[in-house]
């Protein structure tokens, strides 16, 4: 199996890529067609959600750079 990295686009989405599974709230599997790799909207103007579609594209900013969340008490 090979580690699943979520990638954090600038402006854009979120690519999941490696061994993973998506689920709705009720447990459901979504089938992705063989996808070893997908993108998840995060500016919610997506048609197809979850997942992308690139209706962000001019209407969402976002500077993707990591940063240390503080210790979980």
């Amino acid at each position: 199996m090979s580690k699943t990295k979520i990638t954090v686009n600038n402006n854009g989405s979120l690519i999941i890529d490696g061994d993973f599974q998506i689920v709705d709230k009720n447990g459901k599997e979504y089938h992705l067609g063989g996808r070893e790799k997908v993108s998840l909207c995060r500016c919610g103007r997506s048609a197809n959600k979850p997942f992308c579609d690139g209706s962000h594209r001019g209407h969402f900013e976002h500077e993707a750079t990591a940063f240390d969340l503080p210790t979980k008490s």
